[in-house]
């Protein structure tokens, strides 16, 4: 009887080394130890644009209330999918985290040959925040509203172009339904991020510009760009004097955006749980609400479950935009 029982324990105690070794991250997460090193935020567009404004706010208190150092690490390219991808083939394990936006449900309407499924490949985190595209200008640009925007594109068929922070992004769509909807011609310059197209229309590259409103706010505040319109419903808290497209006489005019997080397809529960919560107890803080609205942004947290219905929502709605528009990969 003794030696069965012993027989027993040990044969236990090799079963749980073999699943601690197979699966190392799911024993530390069942038992807290998650994270026990720095934690990367991979965020797909280039320095200085919207999606890495969002990501520096909240960056310093997911280290602190993480316990771990958390990273920026920026991969821009393809509309955000050069980065996406690397985190659908990263290690399951909660140390890469996908900071991306709403383009990640645009992408696969117009990049049919993506390497990564949308949905299979990721699990949803939760949502940051969200915020509409803003309409710039360059200030030499003639037009101050977008009834003369689109008066002068009208006179001069094909004269004026737009850049977006890439192919696939909520700036990319907004400019095509702007055309869409007012039967102008515009022609899209796909940029790496933000901040490189915001300084090309500063500089009179490009005359105009759709991007979320972090990238380009401090400029707009300081006169180096005009605001003609916001993409959404309702108006901006951070620029109430700026005109929705519907207000300014688009109809049936909406691309909201959003910003949020995910991890790799497999990676263990108790992590996406872990790093749910804290994100939940940071955009509940005041000073953060207060940075975010700073740029135009409104905290929403949320499940993860909700980010998932977002995104299962917004893939077939994006997908009819795109063949409406005929919008496809410049």
């Amino acid at each position: 009887m003794t030696i069965s029982i012993r027989r027993r324990q040990l044969t236990t105690t090799a079963l749980m080394a073999a699943l601690a070794t197979a699966h190392p991250l799911s024993a530390f997460a069942q038992a807290g130890a998650y994270p026990d090193k720095p934690v990367k935020f991979l965020v797909p567009y280039p320095p200085g644009g919207g999606t890495d404004v969002i990501a520096r706010i909240v960056q310093e208190r997911f280290s602190a209330l993480l316990g771990q150092q958390v990273l920026i690490d920026n991969k821009g390219g393809a509309g955000g999918s050069v980065g996406s991808e690397i985190v659908a083939r990263a290690a399951p394990d909660g140390y890469t985290v996908l900071f991306t936006l709403s383009s990640h449900t645009i992408n696969p309407a117009i990049f049919p040959k993506l390497s990564f499924d949308t949905v299979k490949d990721f699990e949803p985190v939760g949502t940051v925040a969200s915020l509409p595209q803003i309409l710039v200008a360059n200030p030499l640009v003639p037009a101050n509203t977008v009834a003369e925007l689109i008066a002068q594109a009208k006179a001069k068929p094909d004269s004026l172009s737009y850049a977006s922070v890439g192919n696939g992004s909520p700036g990319h769509l907004a400019g095509e339904l702007l055309k869409l909807r007012t039967g102008t011609q515009m022609t899209h310059v796909p940029y790496r991020g933000g901040g490189p197209a915001v300084t090309d229309v500063m500089g009179g590259q490009v005359p105009l510009l759709w991007v979320s409103i972090p990238a380009a706010a401090q400029f707009v505040k300081a006169g180096k760009l005009k605001a003609l319109g916001v993409s959404t419903l309702k108006r901006s808290a951070a620029f109430p004097d700026v005109p929705t497209m519907q207000e300014a006489g688009i109809a049936d005019f909406e691309v909201d955006s959003w910003y949020a997080m995910f991890v790799p397809a497999k990676t263990p529960k108790p992590v996406i749980e872990r790093l749910n919560r804290v994100l939940n107890a940071i955009v509940a803080e005041p000073a953060i609400r207060e940075k975010l609205l700073a740029q135009g942004a409104e905290g929403v947290g949320g499940s993860a479950e909700a980010l998932g219905k977002i995104v299962l929502a917004e893939l077939p709605k994006w997908a009819k935009l795109a063949k409406d528009a005929n919008i496809k990969a410049d």
